[in-house]
Parts: C-alpha cells; structure tokens; sequence
C-alpha cells in the first residue's frame, strides 16, 4: 500500500478518507479547514493513496483538543481502517508509522481514546491492547486513556480534572463538539432543527480553538452528548437517531 501525508500544500486536492465521496461536501470543507490550522501545531494525517476509509490522524498531546495532561507523548485523534481495506494489516502499517515517528522525535510514547469494550468513533481496545497499548486513566463515564510507553520510566498521560467526572450545568440537552469530525458541519444543524421542532431544550456548544477543547468537561471533544447534566453518547445522531433517543 502507498501512504500520502497530507499538509497544507496538498489539502485542497487530496481526498480526507471519511465517509464522504463528495469533495465540495460541506463536512469536508469543515474538515479540511480544522486540518488547515493544526498544521502548525504539529499534526500529521497519513493516509492510503487509494480513495477510502483507511488513515491515521496525530498530532503532540500538548496541541491535542482534548483535556488530557500528556507532555512528551503524541496523541492519536483518529485511526480508522474499514471497508475493503480491513485485514491487510493497513492498521499496523499506519501505527507502525507513528511509532517510528514519535521515537524519531523523541517522543515519550503514543496515547489514544477508547473504552472497555468497542463504542463508536473510538479506537478498539481489543486492537490497542494486542498493540501493547495499556489503560493509563479512566473517567465516570467509562471513556478510557490508553498509552503506549517508549521506555519503561515514561510517566503515564491522564484527564484533566474537568474530564475526569463529565458533567454540565446547563440544563436540557447539550452538545459538546468540534469540526475534527466532518460529520458534526452537516449533522448538528439537523439535530438542532429536529429538537426546535419537537420543543426540546437543546444547545450546540463549538469548541472552536485549543483551548477550548482543553478545558471541556468530558473527555471526548469531537461528539458528547449531555442531557440535564448527565453524559449521554459520543456517538453522532441525525434526526432519527436523536428522536428515538427522546422516547427512551
């Protein structure tokens, strides 16, 4: 397999890997504008040559958007290989890839999101543990920090405070999110139509620069779904998604 590394100079005519074909697709252009100013801060989007779902998205905790305490260590925003791409070891090349960058730079080793067992958007635990990833810190709501150590001494990443115990004061339904995920350009707006026509308290909250997402109260920045304070889902909802959730 070719990988491409995308940058600044090459966004506009490379394709971004999501779920999206169409490159005049609001979501992409939400998503290439997001990539557009992390350049700078370090992030690397490494991807298959060949038009698909199959690529590796990282970039230095300390520039990461999310509340993590990370110094020294790269953070993994996204790392996903589906499709016709499984099973060729696609997923090994492109972590392999970032190993051997993190170590190259001196690095303290790699940390990533997920959770005991498989939820949506978040890397497999299954994989990360075959990989020699291990737990580091775990919030209330389950969502886990998982690290991959370059030496025995590394010290280990964690959650902020404020995303240790996910929870907003603002009643009603509320949204935490960022344009990382091309999804949320074309979907929150839907969401918040569908709870207006339904009379639904319901407020989207863009975290809209580092620190923002540095400070939010949960540890997943990209999608986090509140209702009355409490934690719902990461997982992004349309509109039938998001009235099947209403008559839970």
């Amino acid at each position: 397999m070719e990988y491409i590394k995308v940058t600044k100079d090459n966004l506009e005519n490379e394709h971004i890997c999501c779920a999206i074909s169409n490159n005049n697709d609001v979501q992409v252009s939400s998503k290439k504008a997001w990539l557009s100013g992390r350049f700078e801060d370090g992030l690397v989007f490494l991807k298959s040559a060949e038009r698909g779902k199959c690529f590796i998205e990282y970039i230095p905790a300390e520039n990461a958007w999310n509340p993590i305490d990370a110094p020294g260590y790269l953070y993994i925003d996204c790392l996903w290989v589906s499709g016709s791409f499984k099973g060729h070891g696609y997923s090994n090349d492109l972590l392999g890839e970032c190993i051997k960058d993190g170590k190259s730079s001196g690095k303290s080793g790699l940390c990533i999101l997920s959770s005991s067992k498989k939820k949506p958007f978040l890397a497999d635990p299954k994989y990360l543990k075959y990989k020699g990833f291990e737990v580091c810190d775990e919030a209330d709501n389950g969502i886990q920090l998982w690290y991959l150590p370059f030496s025995s001494g590394a010290v280990k990443p964690s959650f902020k405070e404020c995303a240790k115990h996910p929870h907003t004061d603002i009643p009603g339904y509320v949204l935490y999110y960022t344009h990382q995920c091309p999804f949320n350009a074309k979907y929150v707006p839907i969401v918040e139509q569908t709870a207006k026509d339904h009379g639904v308290p319901f407020r989207a909250i863009l975290l809209s620069n580092k620190e923002e997402a540095q400070n939010a109260p949960t540890p997943i920045t990209t999608y986090a779904l509140f209702c009355d304070g409490k934690y719902l889902t990461n997982e992004q909802m349309n509109d039938t998604k998001f009235l099947k959730l209403l008559s839970l």
